[in-house]
């Protein structure tokens, strides 16, 4: 797990995805768990390596007449890159950074320890905000109900373990059992693993026993696997119980869009269901 780098994988099409959401909800919100370093460098050598931001956020970057959702999201991008160049990604912490007001609390945790000292370095003057290098499933119980009573949560683990799978419906199902009208955030990979599809059933499940104001889930496929052996990341969910009631809509609205824009091949698609309650 602590070789998990997500620098190699900065500004692709799962980004692109949980960015959206995750600054949708912390529009509404105040209060996030999980992290990663702060932002990338699309020019350093590790998103060069891979590429994926090309096929992700830098197709997005000069379209013009987006839905609001996606113009909303690609405006705090661009507010990272003031030059107007694509050159460096903001991660789920910075998206955090620039949404949140001074006074709310933020909780960040990141096991990986270049990140950490990457991480504890961007947000070392922001008031109300605490980063550690521990385990954030164990440390989300010490910090659920928040003292405001109102909260948001994001897991976003690597998944490079499959015991990350149940640790993400454990914390969601301990989560809800302490704070049942929070908003918890889940994103996790499209593979061609039993664990990666049954996890959205499983946490719809979970949010059916516990949450307040129901579930949505969110998929986008934008690849086909293309060899025997299974290998490869085919799209990404996002799975939010108790949502902000205007992102359903929303979010219809932008999903064409980000289909025929990110789309790797003809039968490029999406999923989008929730339950209200």
């Amino acid at each position: 797990m602590l070789a998990y780098r997500h620098a190699f994988h900065a500004g692709n099409h799962a980004d692109v995805l949980k960015h959206i959401v995750l600054a949708e909800v912390l529009r509404y919100m105040g209060e996030n768990t999980h992290a990663g370093a702060g932002g990338y460098s699309i020019e350093g050598r590790y998103a060069q390596k891979k590429g994926e931001y090309a096929a992700g956020v830098a197709r997005l970057w000069d379209v013009k007449s987006l839905p609001p959702l996606v113009e909303r999201y690609l405006a705090l991008v661009k507010a990272f890159n003031p030059d107007g160049q694509l050159r460096q990604y903001p991660g789920s912490p910075a998206i955090a950074n620039l949404l949140m007001r001074e006074q709310d609390r933020l909780r960040v945790y990141e096991l990986h320890p270049t990140d950490h000292r990457i991480l504890a370095s961007y947000l070392e003057s922001r008031p109300q905000t605490q980063v550690a290098d521990t385990d954030g499933f164990a440390a989300l119980k010490g910090e659920l109900p928040p003292p405001s009573r109102r909260g948001a949560v994001l897991m976003d683990p690597s998944y490079e373990l499959k015991t990350d799978y149940a640790k993400v419906l454990a914390a969601l199902r301990e989560g809800l059992q302490r704070f049942a009208d929070g908003v918890f955030m889940i994103w996790y990979p499209q593979l061609q693993l039993l664990e990666s599809a049954q996890l959205a059933q499983r946490l719809k499940a979970a949010a059916d026993a516990g949450a307040k104001k129901g579930w949505l889930h969110v998929r986008l496929t934008v690849e086909q696997q293309n060899n025997d052996r299974g290998f490869g990341m085919l799209g990404s969910g996002m799975f939010i119980a108790n949502p902000p009631f205007t992102l359903h809509d929303e979010l219809q609205e932008c999903l064409p869009l980000l289909v025929d824009k990110l789309g790797q091949y003809d039968g490029a698609n999406y999923v989008l269901e929730r339950k209200s309650v």
